[in-house]
């Protein structure tokens, strides 16, 4: 069924659907379905759709999967959907989806089953490694983060899709209004968070967390980006941060379960 963009949000059946991707993990239907999301980020997307910079952003995904455009993820709320507004104890901020084909699963940093460990999470998991003694993952599922979004950790891209082999190109498009919303949203909440930002795009995004973070409540913890371009680089290198162990100790601290990194 195809309703006109006015007609778009007023009726349930109006997804643009599209033959079946090469793989499963294409943007395929449009517009992503709530259902499974809980209240909190209902809310604030249905707030986003009727805002100018969501239907901005929706003629523009529509008029990209009908040209027969690849996008990715998939599911691009699916870190909404593995960790309710609730339960978010740890946010993590990245920047797009991976533009590979059947890299992106929806959740920052993180690769789909069976696809190679970027550069960027490898270090990550190496940081882990040296801070906590973790051994590197192994297996298909490897580069899968899915295991700590059902511990509340918020892997929150702050543009939600990319086109095939164009890095950042949905850049701009509108998903930032949504992802600042998201991110200042979690920072008023009184429920204490732990924020890690590793590199210049995340660490631009401070200032909507520190205006709600006037009684230090938060964690905000700051590197450089796990990249192999900074992640050794002052003056805030991200090998040596010890972010992981410093998120746990004050999860414990407010007797709270540390994370399984």
């Amino acid at each position: 069924m195809r309703l006109s963009q006015p007609d778009l949000f007023n009726h349930p059946d109006a997804v643009l659907e599209l033959a079946a991707p090469s793989n499963q993990l294409n943007l395929a239907n449009w517009p992503p379905k709530l259902e499974e999301l809980s209240q909190g980020w209902r809310q604030l997307i249905s707030d986003f759709w009727s805002d100018p910079a969501g239907q901005t952003l929706d003629q523009k995904i529509r008029a990209g999967l009908t040209a027969g455009r690849v996008f990715f993820p998939h599911t691009p709320f699916r870190a909404l959907s593995l960790t309710a507004f609730e339960k978010v104890q740890v946010v993590i901020l990245g920047q797009d989806p991976y533009h590979g084909p059947d890299q992106a699963e929806g959740l920052a940093f993180s690769v789909g089953p069976g696809q190679k460990i970027p550069p960027s999470l490898r270090n990550v998991f190496k940081e882990i490694q040296q801070d906590l003694g973790v051994p590197m993952p192994s297996g298909a599922h490897a580069g899968s983060l899915v295991r700590w979004s059902a511990q509340g950790v918020l892997l929150l891209n702050t543009a939600l899709t990319v086109e095939q082999s164009l890095p950042a190109s949905h850049s701009n498009w509108g998903w930032e209004v949504l992802t600042d919303k998201i991110i200042k949203t979690l920072a008023t909440h009184l429920e204490p968070k732990a924020f890690l930002l590793w590199g210049a795009h995340a660490q631009s995004k401070s200032s909507l967390i520190e205006a709600s973070n006037t009684h230090a409540r938060h964690l905000v913890l700051k590197a450089n980006h796990p990249s192999p371009l900074s992640a050794l680089r002052p003056p805030l290198p991200f090998i040596g941060c010890g972010h992981f162990g410093q998120v746990n100790r004050w999860l414990q601290a407010q007797h709270k379960k540390p994370i399984q990194w």
